[in-house]
C-alpha cells in the first residue's frame, strides 16, 4: 500500500505512458465511489483504480457551518450497511481518532458534516487504489481488446473492462442568473465568501431545502450585529420539512428500488418531481429552530427579514455602479409580479447532473431513455452491454430517492460488485420493508 504522500501526488506527464490494466476504473471520488474503493480493497478478484481531479477528498466544504450535521445516521457510512466488519466503518474511524466514547456519550446518531468529511479523508488515506490530482480527459473504447481506455489530461492512459462513474452532481444556476455579474453565490461556495457577505446592507437567499435553511439560520443569527436586511424567497408553497417517518424511510429499501425501476418511464418521472420532499426537505428540528430564533429576535421589535413562499425568480439584473441586484419574482398563487433590491445574492438552487464531457467518445455505447437521460438498468449499468459502465448517484429518475441516499450507497456498491464478479460477494438484504409497494 502506498503512503498518503505518494497517493496524493498529482500525476506527471510521460512521453510514452505505459497502459495499466484494471478490472474497473472509478472516475470521480465522492462518498459513493469512495465506498466502492473501500469495499473492493479486500477483493483479490477485482483490481480497481479510482481517479479524482481534486488534490484530496472534499465533500461540500462550502457548507461547513458550525453544528451542521448529516441528515442520515452514522450507520449510513461508506461501508457498514454492506459490511459492518469492514475496517473502514465510521465507528472504527472514531476509535482510531480517540473519539468513540465521546460520540457514545453525545447520544446523537447524526455525524457533523465536517466530521463526516474528515472520516472520508481518513478512509481515502488508507487506500492504495486512489489517484488524486488526476483529471480525466477522455474515455474511449478499444473494440479489439474490448476495453475502455481512460486518458488523463497529463497524457497517462489506463485500461479497464468496466467504468464506474462517480463524478456526481454540480451546482445549478437559474438561467436568469447565468453571467449575471457581481459576487452572486451558490450555496456550494457559502463558507469561503461568508465574511464578505456579512458586510452587505441587504442579502437575498433564493431557494429552499436544507442548505438554504442552514444559511438562513446562520445569517439570521447575525442580523442585529451586522445590520443587514435579510430575505428568504422560495418557489415552494411552504418551507417543506424532510419527511422522516419510519414507514416512509422504508422507501430507501431494495424492494422499493425493484418496484420503482419496473414502473413506466412517465410514472417514474412524475414521481421524481413529487418525491422531492423525501430527500430535499429541511430537517424538522431546524425548521423549529428558525421559528424560535425569529420569535426571540422579535422580542425587541420587528426583525428586518422577510420569508416569501410561492415566489418564482423570473429575472435578475446587476447594477455594477450601485453594487445591487434587481430581482424579479412572480407570486404564483396570486399571479402577481414583484421586485426586490439586494446587495447580496445567495442561490440555494440545488444540484443537477450533467454527463461529463470526457464520455463523448463512447456516447454511442451509452443508453438513454425517452427524456435523453441515462437509462440505468436495475444493476445501475448504462451501457449497451448492460455490464460495462455503471452510474453512481445520478439516477433518481430510474432508481428513486435511493439514488442520492448515503445509506443506500453501500447497497448499490454491493450490487455493482456482485455484477462485476458474477456472484454475490457482500450479501445484502433483499426484503426489509413491512409494507408492500406493488401488487
Amino acid at each position: 500500500m502506498s503512503t498518503p504522500e505518494t497517493r496524493q501526488s498529482p500525476e506527471t506527464a510521460a512521453t510514452a505512458p505505459t497502459p495499466d490494466r484494471y478490472d474497473f476504473i472509478g472516475i470521480g471520488l465522492g462518498p459513493f465511489n469512495l465506498g466502492l474503493a473501500c469495499l473492493t480493497e479486500p477483493i483479490a478478484e477485482l483490481n480497481g483504480l479510482f481517479l479524482e481531479s481534486k488534490p484530496d477528498f472534499e465533500w461540500h466544504s462550502g457548507m461547513f457551518l458550525d453544528g451542521a450535521h448529516l441528515q442520515t445516521p452514522f450507520l449510513s457510512d461508506l461501508v457498514t450497511l454492506a459490511d459492518p466488519t469492514s475496517p473502514y466503518t465510521f465507528l472504527n474511524y472514531l476509535k482510531e481518532k480517540g473519539r468513540l466514547y465521546s460520540f457514545y456519550i453525545r447520544e446523537n446518531f447524526y455525524p457533523l458534516r465536517t466530521e463526516y468529511n474528515d472520516y472520508c479523508r481518513w478512509a481515502a488515506a488508507k487506500l492504495s487504489s486512489i489517484r488524486f490530482g488526476t483529471t480525466v480527459a477522455s474515455v474511449s473504447f478499444d473494440e479489439a481488446a474490448e476495453e475502455y481506455v481512460v486518458t488523463t489530461e497529463a497524457g497517462a492512459t489506463y485500461r479497464a473492462r468496466r467504468i464506474v462513474l462517480g463524478t456526481g452532481t454540480t451546482p445549478v444556476v437559474p438561467e436568469s442568473c447565468q453571467g449575471l455579474g457581481g459576487d452572486v453565490l451558490h450555496t456550494s461556495r457559502y463558507m469561503p465568501n461568508r465574511e464578505a457577505l456579512l458586510k452587505k446592507k441587504s442579502i437575498t437567499l433564493v431557494g429552499s431545502g436544507q442548505s438554504a435553511a442552514e444559511i438562513y439560520y446562520d445569517l439570521l443569527g447575525g442580523i442585529h450585529e451586522h445590520g443587514y436586511r435579510l430575505n428568504w424567497v422560495t418557489r415552494s408553497p411552504r418551507f417543506f420539512p424532510l419527511e422522516y417517518t419510519k414507514l416512509t424511510l422504508e422507501m430507501t429499501s431494495p424492494e422499493y428500488v425493484d418496484y420503482f425501476h419496473a414502473l413506466p418511464e412517465d410514472t417514474r418521472y412524475r414521481l421524481e418531481k413529487e418525491q422531492k420532499g423525501l430527500f430535499k426537505g429541511i430537517d424538522g428540528a431546524l425548521v423549529d429552530a428558525i421559528f424560535d430564533l425569529l420569535y426571540q429576535k422579535n422580542l425587541d421589535g420587528p426583525v428586518p427579514t422577510r420569508l416569501l413562499t410561492n415566489s418564482a425568480l423570473t429575472s435578475a439584473r446587476y447594477d455594477e455602479a450601485a453594487g445591487t441586484y434587481s430581482l424579479g419574482f412572480c407570486q404564483e398563487e396570486m399571479g402577481e409580479d414583484f421586485e426586490l433590491e439586494s446587495e447580496g445574492l445567495v442561490l440555494a438552487t440545488g444540484y443537477g447532473y450533467e454527463p461529463p464531457a470526457f464520455l463523448a467518445p463512447i456516447a454511442d455505447r451509452l443508453v438513454q431513455d425517452g427524456r435523453g437521460r441515462f437509462d440505468a438498468a436495475r444493476n445501475y449499468a448504462i451501457d449497451v452491454t448492460g455490464h460495462g459502465v455503471y452510474l453512481q448517484n445520478a439516477g433518481v429518475h430510474s432508481h428513486s430517492v435511493t439514488s442520492p441516499d448515503l445509506g443506500m450507497g453501500p447497497y448499490r456498491n454491493a450490487y455493482i460488485i456482485g455484477d462485476m464478479l458474477g456472484a454475490e460477494y457482500y450479501p445484502v438484504e433483499k426484503t426489509i420493508a413491512f409494507q408492500e409497494f406493488g401488487i
